[in-house]
């Protein structure tokens, strides 16, 4: 009898547990925030995995075929296994243009003056119609479904933010959604690690983040001799679940995301 009563006691203890769970952490999450990462150089790529996957915080990733530290692109087969993995747990990707495609203007007809970063047009002022920017947005969802088997989510992100009216148009026809970032959101990563120290950029990133920002790094610079990770990154998801934030996935209303 005393054994019964024992066992009845802790499954019910048990069961307690498990239906005040999901309370008990809705009441924690009071705010969210997305994380995005664009592709850089890829020098700290894997930092930035392991993190993530110890925090169990999804992030969204913006692609582009950029030249890596390796000597390689970030949308070669060498880099297969990494975006596979990261597929596999859960991220969500977006575009930002398969050359890294930056805007320099309005052209005249609707049209835009791009400046490709990587391939056979690097370095020249090229007139996109929408059809040809289209298919740079598209190109990358094209890739990595070659690399993981799955298409990206329909966002993209125009390199160095730098957009016109035209250009979110022409993403828009093409039927991708484009995400910035607010100044605040701009996690310090491309700085000068002199004038912008890791600590400096942490204390700012953790009191500035507001409820449904959509930060943004990357993931590895050139130009910064002191790397933001794995400095910065783990400390911030860490200061910025103690601030009661849960951290989403783009676009804003997928029902995914991540504590």
């Amino acid at each position: 009898m005393c054994c019964n009563l024992i066992t009845r006691y802790a499954a019910a203890l048990l069961l307690g547990c498990f239906s005040l769970g999901p309370v008990a952490q809705a009441a924690e999450c009071s705010k969210k925030v997305y994380l995005t990462f664009d592709t850089g150089n890829m020098s700290v790529a894997e930092n930035v995995a392991e993190i993530l996957k110890r925090q169990n915080v999804k992030a969204t990733f913006f692609l582009a075929n950029e030249k890596t530290f390796r000597g390689d692109f970030s949308l070669d087969e060498s880099w297969k296994p990494f975006w596979q993995e990261r597929a596999k747990e859960g991220h969500h990707f977006g575009s930002h243009t398969y050359d890294h495609t930056y805007f320099v203007k309005d052209g005249p007809k609707g049209e835009v003056f791009e400046k490709p970063q990587f391939g056979p047009k690097a370095g020249m002022t090229v007139l996109y119609n929408e059809a040809a920017m289209c298919k740079e947005i598209r190109r990358v969802d094209q890739r990595f479904q070659e690399l993981t088997s799955q298409p990206l989510q329909k966002i993209w992100r125009a390199p160095g933010g730098k957009t016109s009216p035209t250009l979110i148009r022409m993403g828009d026809m093409c039927g991708y959604q484009h995400i910035a970032w607010a100044a605040a959101d701009f996690l310090g990563d491309e700085l000068n690690s002199d004038k912008y120290p890791n600590n400096v950029l942490l204390d700012k990133a953790t009191r500035a983040i507001a409820d449904g920002d959509i930060t943004m790094a990357h993931l590895g610079i050139w130009s910064r001799k002191d790397p933001w990770v794995p400095a910065v990154l783990e400390q911030l998801i860490t200061n910025l679940k103690g601030r009661g934030f849960c951290f989403g996935l783009l676009p804003k209303n997928t029902a995914n995301q991540s504590k």
